[in-house]
């Protein structure tokens, strides 16, 4: 499978979801389905088991089938099966009393050396910002494509047996070396997986161990990319223990796969979970992110997922459930640049990762303009100019560096063609962004310096040029939210804000596998055990990293203080007035800050379940997802406010006709600081918005007291005001400022 860091990778920058039902064509076109019985009941897991059986072969009449066709039963952490099914039997399961959902398995897709540095986080730090011998008793799970153990980021040297806690395993396989002290666990979840998988916790494509050991790898001195971004490599917790759970194959990431993980990880006894997963939002008991990060939060475990990489278009974004922390992509102040010299003397600067040094000062330079094959402008249309496959003549081609409109991967099509090498003149707007690996010596221009390219290779017929190996350069523009993170506003629970936070996802340096090339492709020939790569999928274990930072020195704090904590210290960031937070949420993540906040908004399950009774779900659900411990009537068990929610933000979505509004906030924080503190509100308004908070003073005499307060939010939007109105509330003493975002926004889907 072709993996190039850049499009069609199972880990690549633009990894559309693909929302496609797993099928089995070998029983009358059953296909997998996932029905969700909410908590677990208290029976043994062989009874739960048994129960599965007799509800799937009352559904499907028959016994013999019914034993064939479960693929799981969820038992562990909480209740429910996968099997394969016909439609009239998924219909009749999802009728029955005790389920609470019955829904298709679908398809997602996967989604640093100075990240962390970029975030205060050296090691110089100071031991008050350092606390290892508690690092060492946290447990990370990482859900994605496995983990390469034999990695210096997972060396167990000085590390001793795993917590006692930890109750999970390592799954043995052929081509696996096993677990050790600092990778205490590695367990796979495939059962319905196609042949060319190897069944193994082994990481085949570099994904898994890149994010685990983003997370919390050890610290490794001169790690780098064929010399590029040379420095000491390490996770958020190098003390830290990882346990693996591989989810992700050559399809994808399957939802059954992912409940049975989380199922396992839950009650193997992990503190943080990762998964840089996502797929289009959906209800959240029709999700499996949302399920199994519901009954992580239930047992106080915090799930950091990606916000998804279909930004910068609004409306994208992934992962929308509020007991996860969703995390949006940012950038640190490294960039990659590779140059062009012409054979007139010009020198330019582009953007790429490139690996290669030139085997000679000069090659032959053309366009794809230039190269065009006659038939590409034919009935089966494709753009030469543009390099796309097929469209350009070999012989034109070969042994030439090819200048090609757009960045869009071309390097496989001008490889083919055995080219010499690519020059892309990119988007103006984010050519100067995200840095790729290619296939061949490349680089991205923008579209000024294009011009000057393709003008010279048309005012000769001898063009020449050479494009030099890439240098580690520092952007001074950081941080800025990446283009390609998803933006809200979301569609599930509409005035809930996300992503929640933004951390480093641009051009991260990590551990890699040395059994997948750097690109994915089959045909390079390029292997490291450190690579650079961009995604949400790498800013998710960056916030899982600084939740387990957090957590070393608060270990009671419950998932949503930890979380409340990192937002409310995040570091405001600079955005396009028509995004504001809907692309960076509360900032860049901040962890050293968030060891103080001062003040948190906590959440206990009961105001999740409040919250889902305000979002309509009626009381037999909440009844079944909390094992009939809330066993009020949602008709009493009322979410004051407009959100109904203790939720660090606040977000009022609007339907896009709309123009007036008024809204009040009910939030409470707790006094996490030491003795008595005086907080006073400071309000930056939205232009043309009244925010009025009461009362304006929160006095505390000792620490863990209370005190509530409402914000009231009133306006309209004017003629020539955009879609999106921002500003914020703090919170301070004479040492804490506790910021949350404010946020009116009209929506973009039809309510």
């Amino acid at each position: 499978m072709k993996n190039s860091v850049k499009i069609t990778a199972v880990f690549m920058f633009y990894n559309l979801a693909l929302l496609i039902s797993a099928s089995d064509t070998t029983q009358n076109e059953r296909k997998p389905y996932i029905v969700y019985m909410g908590e677990l009941p208290k029976r043994s897991r062989k009874t739960m088991e048994d129960d599965h059986h007799d509800i799937l072969s009352d559904a499907i009449g028959d016994q013999k089938i019914a034993r064939e066709s479960k693929i799981y039963s969820y038992k562990r952490s909480f209740n429910g099966f996968a099997a394969r099914l016909l439609p009239h039997e998924a219909t009749y399961l999802s009728k029955k009393e005790g389920v609470v959902s019955v829904f298709p398995n679908t398809i997602q897709k996967l989604q640093t050396t100075r990240s962390w540095d970029f975030l205060g986080l050296t090691d110089d730090i100071g031991k008050t910002k350092r606390n290892p011998k508690a690092e060492s008793n946290l447990i990370i799970g990482v859900l994605d494509t496995g983990i390469y153990v034999d990695s210096p980021s997972f060396n167990d040297k000085g590390f001793g047996p795993p917590p006692p806690k930890w109750k999970g395993k390592c799954a043995p396989a052929a081509n696996f070396t096993g677990c050790n002290n600092k990778v205490i666990g590695a367990q796979y979840f495939n059962l319905a997986g196609s042949p060319v998988d190897q069944l193994s916790p082994v990481d085949t494509e570099g994904h898994g161990t890149h994010t685990a050991s983003t997370a919390a790898g050890n610290s490794v001195t001169r790690a780098s990319l064929y010399g590029l971004a040379e420095g000491t490599a390490k996770g958020g917790v190098p003390s830290a223990r990882i346990a693996a759970y591989k989810v992700c194959w050559s399809v994808g990431c399957q939802d059954m796969d992912m409940l049975a993980a989380f199922d396992a990880a839950i009650a193997d006894g992990v503190d943080v979970i990762s998964v840089s997963i996502g797929g289009p939002a959906r209800f959240y008991f029709e999700d499996s992110m949302a399920i199994g990060a519901f009954h992580a939060m239930k047992k106080g475990i915090m799930t950091a997922c990606a916000a998804g990489n279909y930004g910068p278009d609004t409306s994208t974004i992934q992962n929308v459930a509020p007991w996860i922390f969703t995390a949006g992509a940012s950038s640190i102040d490294r960039q990659f640049e590779t140059d062009v010299k012409l054979g007139n003397g010009m020198t330019t600067k582009g953007i790429s990762i490139n690996t290669y040094s030139p085997k000679k000062q000069m090659f032959s330079l053309t366009s794809g303009a230039l190269a065009a094959n006659a038939s590409s402008g034919g009935p089966f249309y494709r753009n030469a100019s543009a390099c796309e496959e097929e469209s350009l003549i070999e012989k034109k081609v070969k042994g030439k560096i090819v200048y090609c409109l757009g960045s869009n991967g071309q390097d496989s099509a001008i490889r083919q063609s055995r080219g010499a090498g690519i020059i892309m003149c990119g988007d103006d707007n984010y050519s100067d962004e995200v840095a790729f690996t290619y296939l061949i010596p490349a680089t991205v221009v923008n579209q000024e310096d294009g011009k000057k390219i393709d003008l010279y290779i048309n005012s000769t017929r001898a063009a020449k040029g050479t494009i030099h190996k890439s240098r580690t350069t520092t952007m001074t523009t950081a941080p800025f939210i990446a283009s390609f993170s998803s933006r809200g506003p979301q569609s599930i629970s509409m005035n809930i804000l996300k992503p929640d936070i933004a951390a480093p996802g641009l051009s991260i340096l990590a551990a890699y596998s040395p059994l997948a090339t750097l690109t994915g492709d089959s045909t390079d020939n390029r292997y490291s055990i450190y690579n650079i790569i961009s995604g949400t999928s790498m800013s998710t274990p960056h916030v899982a990293g600084a939740i387990a930072y957090v957590k070393s020195f608060h270990p009671s704090w419950s998932p949503s203080a930890i979380k409340s904590a990192l937002m409310t210290t995040a570091t405001p960031m600079k955005v396009k007035p028509m995004e504001a937070e809907l692309a960076t949420g509360s900032g860049q993540i901040n962890p050293t800050k968030a060891l103080d906040p001062g003040l948190i908004y906590e959440m206990n399950p009961g105001s999740y379940i409040r919250f889902l009774c305000k979002e309509g779900y009626n009381s037999t659900t909440i009844r079944i997802i909390t094992g009939g411990k809330h066993l009020h009537d949602c008709l009493t068990l009322r979410a004051r406010g407009f959100d109904g929610l203790n939720y660090p933000s606040m977000q009022i979505q609007l339907s896009p006709d709309s123009t007036k509004f008024s809204a009040s906030f009910f939030r409470t924080v707790t006094n996490v600081g030491s003795g008595r503190s005086e907080y006073e509100a400071k309000v930056m308004p939205p232009r043309g918005v009244s925010v009025n908070v009461v009362p304006q003073k929160l006095v505390f005499e000792r620490p863990h007291q209370k005190r509530a307060f409402k914000v009231v939010v009133k306006g309209k939007f004017g003629e020539d005001t955009s879609q999106v109105l921002s500003g914020s509330l703090e919170w301070s003493d004479s040492s804490h400022s506790v910021k949350s975002p404010i946020l009116i926004c009209k929506s973009f889907y039809q309510q």
